[in-house]
């Protein structure tokens, strides 16, 4: 979503707009900031804690209004999920705008952490009043929106514009080394938490000797998944490498011979590390999961390879098929393909600014109400 936003943001600025964006620091930054980056104002506000995975940061109403009484703008973004969105409702300066809202993802009624299933109770009010007082609302798939027991009530008002990202100007860093070089390459990229499915890849992995894995990430499932590679005996073909610059991960996509996204439920809602992939030239192997954009994006036997959600087996097969380099090279200009005719920036950048402008039709950003 972050990386989204930035790139929606540059296009916007090479358009000759002025989107200002506000986000938060990182938990336990108290003092907020105020400056430019590629030419985008960009307001971080304090975070004292991020409990349950979500920025408690008091001083964002206080911002938020600010920041709209100085810059006068005529339409507010909101990207989903995330609570501080909720402030909006509570601030005259911002019910007198137009909004849209950004869906990239459902709050999953199946998250392990019992907590969090319980604090969405409260959650889904203001979700609700969220998307109420919204006049369009963005999905990134087809697949996601029919799925989506949240959007069901507000479809007459969601249009569906999928993710895309540019090309990328940065220079090739240092690729990262596979523990077997000669065997297949396997590359793995994404935050470890429980719904990458990276223990299922492993799993998978466990009985497919000739490849080897690097999982660029961090996350709560760290531990877990070195306990899991010592338990297997595979721990010598995977190397776990944690968060990488920009050069170097597309060093990283370069390098390898497939990338998977074992993903297993519907909070993996569109997977941009496909797009990334994709845009690299490498082969793709992913999760088809019901209800998910990931199944939109990969065209199974074109672009790509998709296998059922948490099936270890039928990974494997998929990773077994992966060591014929035809097969690979085929899936790897298909999907550079399919990226270019449909999930490039300018492309979906292009359907958001059409949608900014149909919001703000007949907006007069004159006077607002005073807090």
């Amino acid at each position: 979503m972050e990386r989204h936003l930035q790139e929606l943001c540059e296009w916007i600025v090479g358009q000759g707009h002025e989107p200002t964006i506000l986000v938060h620091q990182p938990a336990g930054t108290w003092r907020s900031s105020l400056g430019r980056v590629n030419g985008i104002e960009v307001c971080r506000a304090g975070c004292v804690a991020a409990p349950l995975y979500t920025p408690l940061s008091p001083n964002m109403p206080w911002h938020l209004s600010r920041i709209i009484k100085r810059t006068n703008p005529q339409v507010l973004h909101f990207h989903m999920p995330n609570p501080s969105c909720f402030w909006a409702l509570l601030i005259p300066r911002a019910r007198a705008l137009p909004w849209v809202v950004h869906w990239h993802a459902d709050v999953s009624a199946n998250m392990p952490d019992w907590r969090v299933r319980a604090a969405y109770q409260i959650y889904r009010v203001f979700e609700r009043a969220l998307l109420a007082r919204s006049t369009t609302i963005i999905a990134t798939s087809h697949a996601y929106l029919e799925a989506s027991a949240p959007l069901l009530e507000w479809k007459d008002k969601v249009d569906v514009v999928p993710l895309g990202i540019a090309e990328t100007s940065a220079n090739m860093g240092q690729p990262p080394t596979w523990p077997r070089p000669a065997g297949l390459r396997v590359l793995g990229v994404g935050r470890l938490s429980h719904y990458k499915g990276f223990a299922v890849l492993l799993d998978a992995l466990a009985t497919t000797p000739n490849a080897s894995l690097v999982l660029i990430g961090d996350g709560e499932e760290s531990t877990r998944l070195r306990a899991q590679a010592a338990r297997l005996g595979i721990g010598d073909r995977i190397s776990m490498i944690g968060e990488l610059d920009d050069p170097d991960l597309l060093a990283a996509y370069a390098a390898a011979d497939v990338l998977v996204l074992p993903s297993l439920d519907r909070s993996e809602a569109f997977g941009l590390v496909l797009l990334e992939a994709m845009r690299a030239g490498l082969a793709v192997i992913a999760s088809d999961i019901p209800g998910s954009g990931v199944g939109q994006v990969i065209e199974h036997e074109k672009s790509g390879l998709l296998v059922m959600p948490d099936d270890a087996r039928d990974l494997a097969i998929a990773l077994a098929r992966m060591n014929e380099p035809g097969l690979r090279l085929q899936l790897a200009e298909s999907g550079h393909r399919r990226w270019l005719d449909t999930f490039t920036l300018a492309t979906s950048a292009e359907s958001v600014l059409a949608i900014y402008r149909r919001a703000s039709a007949g907006h007069q950003p004159a006077a607002t109400p005073s807090d």
